[in-house]
C-alpha cells in the first residue's frame, strides 16, 4: 500500500503538534512556564528580542498550525518584517559587504525595518506604500505579519498596520522559528527595496 506524501506530512504535523502540546502541559505542571507579558499601549521601543504578549488588540493571533492551514489555503499576504542592517556608510575601499541572508515562509514579502518602535518618515512611507501595493489599496485584504519567535518587531509592525486602517491583520508571534520547528519549508528571500 502506498501512502500519499500529503497524508504523511499531515500526520507528522499532527504528531509533532501533539508532542509539543504534551511538553507544554508537562512544563506547566512542573512550574517551568514564563510569566505573562502585558500588551503595551504604544510600541515597544527597545529590547526587541524578548518574550512577547499573547495578544494584540485588533489583530488575530495565530498559532503555527493555523498559519500552516492559512498558507495552504492561500489568499493571505505573508509579510516578514525581520530587520536588516543597512550597508555601513564608511566601509574601507575594497571591503566586501555581504548582508546576512534571510529565508522565510514561501511566498512571503520581506519588508525589513518596519517593526521598530519609531519609524523615520522614509521607513513609514515605505511600509505604507508597500502595504498599499501588496493589498491593491484594499484595507480589508488579509495580511499576516511575522518575524522570529520572541520578536517585538512583528508585534510593532502588526500594530502599525492596524493603525493604518487594515482590518484583517493576523499576527504570528512564533515566526519562522515556529514554522521550521513544525517542519515547514523556508526559501531564500530578498527585501523589497526602499525607493531612492
Amino acid at each position: 500500500m502506498t501512502i500519499a506524501p500529503e497524508f504523511t506530512f499531515a500526520l507528522v504535523r499532527r504528531i509533532t503538534i501533539a508532542s509539543a502540546l504534551a511538553l507544554g502541559l508537562w512544563s506547566l505542571e512542573n512550574g517551568a512556564h514564563a510569566q505573562a507579558v502585558e500588551e503595551l499601549a504604544g510600541y515597544r521601543m527597545e529590547g526587541f528580542r524578548a518574550p512577547v504578549p499573547d495578544r494584540l488588540t485588533g489583530a488575530e493571533v495565530v498559532s503555527t498550525e493555523e498559519v500552516m492551514d492559512l498558507h495552504e489555503a492561500g489568499g493571505i499576504i505573508f509579510i516578514d518584517v525581520l530587520p536588516r542592517p543597512p550597508k555601513p556608510k564608511k566601509l574601507p575601499k575594497g571591503t566586501v559587504w555581504r548582508p546576512r541572508p534571510r529565508s522565510n515562509i514561501p511566498g512571503s514579502v520581506w519588508l525589513p525595518n518596519v517593526g521598530f518602535g519609531a519609524l523615520n518618515p522614509e521607513a513609514e512611507s515605505y511600509f505604507q506604500d508597500s502595504l498599499a501595493q501588496l493589498t491593491k489599496d484594499d484595507k480589508a485584504a488579509p495580511i499576516l505579519i511575522y518575524c522570529l519567535s520572541d520578536c517585538w518587531m512583528s508585534w510593532n509592525a502588526a500594530k502599525r498596520a492596524l493603525s493604518y486602517g487594515y482590518a484583517k491583520v493576523y499576527w504570528y508571534p512564533d515566526g519562522t522559528d515556529g514554522w521550521t520547528g513544525f517542519g515547514g519549508d523556508v526559501e531564500p528571500s530578498e527585501p523589497v527595496p526602499m525607493a531612492e
